[in-house]
């Protein structure tokens, strides 16, 4: 006797990789064969090259790379600010290129959470607002809100802060309750697009710090781009990218983050002086 059964394709995609792929299960992103285009066939630029790659659950991944080599670009189709010309990004299985309207609203509002260079943060809310707009707009209840805020709060060290308006912030402080943000709604992934571009080196410090506590003790995924081989220091692992294509890529494993540091640099010089800012 048979059945019928519908099989997604995202379904499909699962018991596909479940079966070839033991780890699949432990992989929150996959990356498969990303190319992303600009502008027309007069005058085409290539941005992302065939990509692929995996970020696996719990991560802490640094794409690095110089200006123009594609970072930017790939954390942006991730992010689905922009659209691949080819190729398919999958979180937690589900590919992502394909969502539109309200499945695609939602994927961003729940299982993203994005810090930006230059903070973005509402002026006319307080820090604890800014925090909370993101459960608001879940429609989660105020004591679950101020019950989640005083944890993370906590966690990152801002709980001082929660009543001032972000002009009465440092840059430091401003990213801080920024990843607070972004990490309220216990996304499946973090993206950061040059989270310590805008900060000096101590605020850059704490953040990176914050970064790894939230990493290490709560589990939390993270894909950071960055052009600074300090910032990239404190991943698990570092992917480079030059000219659209992945170039190289070095994991931390047992080295202390001194030793990764000079591995990323000795990676840098490889590169042909593309990341002398970096240094």
């Amino acid at each position: 006797m048979f059945c019928n059964i519908k099989i997604t394709t995202n379904e499909l995609y699962r018991y596909k990789m479940g079966t070839e792929r033991n780890d699949f299960m432990e992989n929150i992103l996959e990356i498969s064969k990303v190319e992303k285009y600009y502008g027309n066939r007069s005058s085409l630029t290539k941005a992302i090259d065939n990509i692929s790659f995996s970020v696996s659950k719990g991560e802490f991944l640094a794409i690095m790379g110089a200006s123009g080599s594609g970072k930017t670009t790939l954390l942006n189709v991730i992010s689905t600010i922009d659209k691949v010309s080819s190729g398919h990004i999958f979180v937690d299985g589900i590919d992502v290129t394909k969502l539109k309207g309200n499945d695609l609203n939602k994927f961003r509002r729940e299982d993203l959470g994005f810090i930006f260079q230059d903070f973005n943060l509402l002026d006319t809310l307080t820090a604890y607002e800014n925090i909370a707009l993101a459960l608001s707009i879940q429609t989660v209840k105020a004591n679950e809100i101020e019950k989640r805020i005083k944890k993370v709060s906590e966690d990152l060290g801002i709980k001082d802060i929660l009543k001032k308006y972000p002009y009465q912030l440092s840059g430091g402080q401003k990213q801080r309750v920024a990843s607070a943000r972004a990490i309220i709604t216990n996304p499946k992934l973090i993206l950061a697009d040059e989270p310590t571009g805008a900060l000096d080196s101590k605020s850059s410090r704490m953040l990176l710090e914050s970064f790894n506590y939230l990493n290490d003790e709560k589990g939390a995924t993270i894909l950071m781009v960055t052009h600074d081989a300090f910032t990239a220091s404190y991943a698990n692992r570092v992917i480079f990218i030059k000219d659209g294509k992945i170039f190289n890529e070095i994991r931390k494993g047992k080295s202390s983050r001194k030793e990764f540091f000079s591995k990323i640099i000795d990676v840098v010089t490889l590169l042909g002086g593309d990341l002398n800012d970096a240094l």
